[in-house]
């Protein structure tokens, strides 16, 4: 089918991308949404303006939108009318949706795609959390987290390129501090640099790091793909 990617930037929305093509699915374009502030229960907000090079870096085709209220309801029908515009201009069948375990989200993406006609491709729900982490890096994807909300993730995390013992670090965290392991709750967000999609790496040049004790954010002010 062709989808639409609701892209993110982070792991879950790539590694969905490589797996519907592995699939045989072609994506069409990606979908990003800018949202208002952090406050959004469906979209994610660290980074999202420099997921346009990670666009270049797949050659695939983006289309962006920037919310006008943190309101569920109003964040859904703008939502539909971004999708509604990839249907016509890109022809598209279905969309590809990262989510894990959200009920919150898969529901609220399925109404959608039901009112548009359209399939939705979830190729990660459930599975198995601690296999999902160490596939990614099986399949040489390079991702570093850009946020941390959450008991047992300091500061220490914020930028950081995430490693097989990074990984088990944090299995054990998650464990002892009750995390989702796959940060999908919003306990951290992630931002991919490279894997086999992309026909260059991105690179980091300049960021800045925020922290107030508790949570944090790594803040990417200037990156560029690698020549």
């Amino acid at each position: 089918m062709k989808l639409a990617s609701l892209f993110s930037g982070g792991k879950d929305s790539t590694f969905a991308i490589y797996k519907a093509k592995q699939y045989g699915h072609t994506i069409e374009c990606l979908v990003s949404v800018f949202p208002q502030s952090d406050e959004s229960h469906l979209l994610h907000h660290p980074n999202i303006s420099v997921t346009s090079l990670q666009a270049k870096a797949m050659k695939i085709p983006q289309i962006v939108t920037r919310m006008n209220s943190t309101e569920p309801q109003i964040e859904l029908e703008e939502l539909q009318q971004l999708l509604e515009k990839a249907k016509k201009d890109f022809g598209i069948e279905g969309i590809v949706h990262g989510g894990l375990f959200s009920d919150y989200q898969r529901i609220r993406f399925e109404t959608i795609s039901n009112n548009l006609n359209l399939k939705i491709v979830s190729p990660l729900w459930h599975i198995d959390q601690k296999n999902y982490l160490k596939e990614l890096l099986d399949s040489k994807f390079k991702f570093i987290i850009t946020s941390v909300s959450s008991a047992g993730l300091d500061e220490t995390w914020l930028g950081r390129e995430i490693t097989r013992e990074d990984i088990e670090q944090l299995i054990r965290l998650s464990t002892k501090h009750g995390f989702n392991l796959t940060f999908e709750g919003g306990e951290a967000e992630t931002f991919v640099l490279d894997c086999p999609m992309f026909y260059s790496p991105i690179v980091i040049k300049k960021a800045n790091k925020i922290w107030d004790g508790y949570r944090g954010r790594f803040e990417i002010t200037e990156a560029v793909l690698e020549k």
